[in-house]
Parts: C-alpha cells; structure tokens; sequence
C-alpha cells in the first residue's frame, strides 16, 4: 500500500503542470459540450443537465451539423467514442484449512488485458430517439472469456407537454435491469458511481451502493416503459439474465423491475431519492447465463431505498449518496442470487441487508476529489454474517478525459474473521490505482 500511495504522489506532482483539455466522447462530439457539462465533479457521475440530456433519449444536438428532411434528423456523422483504464489492483490473501491461499485476481490491467477497451457509438435517431453502444474487451479486472461483450439500448421518449414518455429496449452482458434508464449516482445502476473500478473482487462498488452490494448488475435483456420530467422519473419492465454472450438470447423475460426517483432542488442543493425493485421468476438462467436447476426458479428478488444530494459546501463541490436495501432468503424452490452468499462459502439462508453511505469532496474544483464510504451489511448466512466495509479514495484530473484514482477498501466483521476450521475469505482489504482515459 505505501509503494501504491508514493507512487500515486509522484504521478500527481507531474500531473500539476498538465495542460487543460476536454474530453470529446460521442456525446460530446453530438453536444459540442466539455465532459463537465454533463457530469458531477467527474465521469461517470451525471449533474442536472446530463440528467435532462439522458432523460431526452441522447436526442439533443449542439454545434454538429444535421441531416434532415421529412419525418428526418439526424447527426451528419456517426458519432463514436473510446474508453480505456489502465490499473494496477491487489487484495488480501485468506486462508483455507489454515493454510495461506493465493490472490486470484491479476495483479496488473491494461486496456483489453484485465483493463478495459470500449468502443461506444450512438446519440441521436431524431428528436424523441437515440441510441447508446458498447463492444468491450477485457474490463474490471477479470478476464475475458466470452470475446467481444458490451451492452445497447435504443430509447423512444415521446414528448408529452413537460415530459417524456416511451420505451427503452436494451440488453448488458453485466450492467443489470437498471442499465434501461437510470439518473442518479448512488449505484442504482453499476454505470453511475464514484470509482471507475469495482474493485479486485467488487469490493470498492459494494462498499458504496446497497444495490450493487447486493449484485444486481447481472446480465440482463429487457423492455421497460419510462416517463421522465424535471420532477423524476418511473421505470418499470420486464427483462431475463441474459446478455449477448448467451446462446440463443432471452426466449422469455419472466422478470420484473421497477423503478421510481424524485429530483428537486433542496435549499440550493441537487437532491434526488427513489426506490428500486427486483422481482419475478425464471427458469431460463441464472445470473451468469447458467442455466437453472431442474424444478428451481432463479428469483433474484431485492428492494433497495436510496437518496443523494449534491451541492457547494463552503465553495466546494460536494455529494452525499445512501443506500438502504433487503434481499430475501432463497428457498427449497426458489434461488434468491441477489442474497449474498457468505465470504466463507455458506449458502444465505436468512435475509440480507445493506446500509451504504457515501461522499465525495471537491478538495480542488473540478480537478481532485476525496471520497469516503461505509457499508454495514448482514449477508444472509445464518452465523458469522456480518459484512461491514470502509472505502477511501482520491481522484485526480489530468484533463476532463483523463483520470487518476487510488481507492482502499477495507472489509471488517464476523464474515471476515477466521472460522473454526482455520477458513478465511479472499480479499478482505482491496487496493486499486487506476487510469482511466475518453477519447
């Protein structure tokens, strides 16, 4: 850890003398807008007007030219964009039998090895449409084993007086049901949250997001029907744990997800809360496309409360961000997935519950932040079910399209500790340095 910060410091005192410069993703290049205009403090987070351009179906334009005709409008060049992490990770050893067991993560990421490489095209259809497109290699840390995997959803938001009302078709290999449409940054969706990587084993994003602690970032295809305007939203659809990597797609979508968020301006600040619900029952997959067990239903059931604000504090930009969720116990007939299983290996066999509470600090505008999360979770298992976690982390800005970040998560409670037979889980303390660049 003393290697990774030293390192970190030397990097940021170089980064001290970077030129500006802004970032130029597609929807950049659709908006002739910086980075900035659309996200809070950094990528990915979204603000008030990355709020109101997502809201729009990608559908608004800038300074780029438009083709356009009868029932025609579209951007006069197909509007591509690139993303790329470079890291380098490591976590806590356990133990099996006593015995010390090895860290099976690797160690270093570049982009398509360990690292991610995406390539996204899409924005504007016309004025009530738009598309989003992900082919990614690599990414999070894990191999890639299933080639080329990424996500796409077409939106159709009609206009209806001050809202937008439609559908969002959509399918992810691992973003889950809230990739369809989502606008607040507590890690409803896996896509929106403070750090750009999980963590070695997800420990970083499952400190900070009751959701996301919970693992509801599966694979996932769907059709959901949302309404939006200034006041929040509603989200609600149908989908199956199927991405692009399975065979044969999703012949049924046999499960449920709704979603409900308010957004008002609270004394000055952007504050926003909502709740999210998993339900339904399948008997096609589990949640990596394996398929279920005869005469079991997959029923990943879970129901999360979350709220965020986001404003000045004495001059410096600030977010709060808390989750609260539940995930019921499986049965003989029913797999609950979203039930964490224990750190020891031991089935969830009662429910499972996260409270999550995050904040970032703007320590410099625009440039560098401090964050800090707490979780403290039961994870289902009917002994030893204490799962608590402490996640810092600092960003740095070398460009609004280039990003620095070290985060450290530490987990604590009667999960982690040593059992009776000598057995100690894997990656009790996780640590990432992490370069992240759009283009």
């Amino acid at each position: 850890m003393k290697k990774i910060v030293l390192s970190l410091a030397g990097v940021l005192a170089a980064a001290a003398f970077a030129p500006e410069a802004s970032a130029v993703p597609a929807f950049a290049r659709q908006t002739g807008m910086a980075c900035s205009a659309c996200h809070y403090q950094h990528f990915p987070l979204l603000n008030g007007f990355g709020r109101s351009f997502k809201s729009a179906a990608y559908s608004m334009m800038g300074a780029q030219g438009k083709i356009e005709g009868e029932n025609l409008s579209i951007p006069d060049v197909v509007n591509f964009g690139g993303f790329t992490t470079t890291f380098v990770q490591s976590q806590s050893a356990g133990q099996t039998a006593g015995v010390g067991n090895a860290v099976a993560v690797p160690k270093w990421g570049v982009p398509g090895t360990g690292g991610e490489l995406s390539l996204f095209l899409g924005g504007r259809i016309s004025d009530f449409a738009g598309f989003l497109g992900e082919a990614g290699l690599g990414g999070g840390g894990a191999a890639n084993t299933g080639g080329i995997v990424g996500a796409a959803k077409l939106a159709m938001l009609f206009p209806v007086g001050d809202a937008r009302v439609g559908t969002v078709i959509y399918s992810s290999n691992g973003q889950g049901a809230a990739y369809s449409f989502e606008l607040l940054n507590t890690g409803a969706a896996n896509t929106h949250k403070l750090m750009g990587n999980n963590g070695p084993s997800s420990q970083h994003v499952k400190a900070t997001s009751a959701s996301q602690y919970f693992g509801t970032n599966t694979a996932a295809t769907g059709v959901n029907v949302v309404a939006n305007s200034t006041m929040g939203f509603i989200n609600v659809g149908a989908y199956e744990m199927a991405g692009n990597s399975l065979v044969g797609g999703a012949n049924n979508l046999n499960l449920t997800y709704i979603r409900a968020a308010a957004t008002i301006d609270l004394a000055g600040w952007d504050a926003g809360f909502g709740i999210q619900n998993f339900g339904g029952k399948s008997y096609v997959t589990g949640g990596n496309n394996v398929a279920a067990v005869a005469g079991t239903a997959n029923a990943p059931k879970a129901t999360i409360i979350d709220a965020q604000m986001q404003g000045d504090l004495a001059e410096m930009p600030v977010g709060f961000y808390a989750s609260y969720g539940t995930a019921a116990a499986g049965t003989a007939t029913e797999t609950n997935i979203f039930n964490p299983m224990a750190p020891n290996g031991g089935a969830g066999t009662t429910a499972a519950t996260s409270f999550n509470v995050a904040a970032e600090f703007g320590i410099i505008p625009h440039v560098s932040t401090i964050q800090v999360a707490m979780r403290l979770a039961k994870n289902g298992a009917a002994v030893n079910n204490t799962d608590n976690a402490l996640m810092l982390g600092v960003t740095y800005e070398l460009a609004q399209n280039v990003a620095l970040s070290l985060t450290r998560t530490q987990q604590s409670g009667s999960a982690w500790n040593t059992d009776a037979a000598g057995n100690q889980a894997v990656g009790k303390t996780a640590n990432t340095l992490l370069l992240e660049a759009l283009f």
